[in-house]
């Protein structure tokens, strides 16, 4: 079957990229625009830090693109080689192809990037759908990985299947509605307003995935041998987070696990907490 795009129109993707670019301005550090050739296509890379420092590798959730992690690259730059990626088929500047969830494709492409980077092992932190691929790819190739830091990550606990009710709800309020789901998802707490416009400009434009991210099996997790994170929050709509918590902590016993009772699901302010623990 053919792998759906992640555009709707190429227009909708110039805009998209020419706010992405704006963004990115707002990096106050020296930083690099990388291009790495994969077996899924081109991947697009922001880059930051000492070239010999210990690489770090991050991966973003769906319907965003590696400028969510602008602010965290200020920090993270301070002791480590960052490589914040864009997800293939998701709306960045990677290869467009939205590369199927239950086939080794995702992690293929992860092994290409860290191949194509010289990067032998790396302290790795996923959002969402990029922490699920995080643990994917820690999992199969745990030798490559020196800490896992896991932000909400899907595939452990359930998803929310309410969340799609609600969703259809606010988009049915117009712009009014879709501000208030963004404000939901984030734990009740106000966006930015540059974000928050960024955000809906990706809704109108992007091609959203629907298919289910699978969950991992109980002997998959129990692989994550090396030092794992988990940062969930208590209000996510979108996970069911405390049953995330749950299989972690009887699964994976040596992870160190971070509930944060008025997180959503959109985790934001979690840089230094991260920076200490990883340490």
């Amino acid at each position: 079957m053919k792998n759906k795009k992640a555009f709707k129109t190429q227009q909708g993707r110039d805009e998209v990229l020419k706010y992405s670019d704006m963004l990115l301005e707002k990096l106050t550090i020296p930083y690099e625009r990388l291009n790495i050739n994969t077996r899924h296509g081109n991947t697009f890379c922001i880059a930051a830090g000492d070239i010999s420092a210990p690489p770090m590798v991050l991966l973003h959730g769906s319907s965003m693109n590696s400028i969510m992690w602008v602010s965290d690259i200020l920090k993270y730059y301070q002791k480590y080689r960052v490589y914040a990626l864009d997800l293939p088929g998701e709306p960045g500047r990677s290869d467009e192809r939205q590369l199927p969830f239950t086939t080794s494709d995702f992690d293929d492409w992860l092994y290409d990037v860290f191949n194509g980077l010289s990067i032998s092992k790396a302290v790795v932190i996923g959002a969402s759908l990029g922490a699920w691929l995080a643990a994917k790819f820690a999992i199969r190739y745990p030798d490559k990985i020196d800490k896992l830091v896991l932000l909400c990550p899907a595939g452990i606990g359930a998803q929310n299947k309410k969340i799609i009710f609600t969703a259809l709800f606010h988009m049915l309020l117009g712009e009014k509605g879709i501000r208030r789901l963004f404000k939901i998802i984030n734990g009740n707490v106000d966006m930015p307003e540059i974000i928050l416009k960024f955000q809906i400009l990706i809704g109108k434009n992007f091609n959203i995935r629907k298919e289910p991210i699978p969950i991992f099996r109980d002997e998959e997790l129990r692989r994550l041998t090396m030092p794992v994170f988990l940062f969930v929050g208590a209000k996510d709509i979108m996970l069911h987070s405390m049953e995330t918590a749950d299989r972690m902590k009887k699964l994976v016993p040596s992870a160190r696990i971070n509930i944060l009772p008025e997180g959503g699901h959109s985790l934001i302010d979690l840089t230094d907490t991260i920076f200490e623990q990883i340490k």
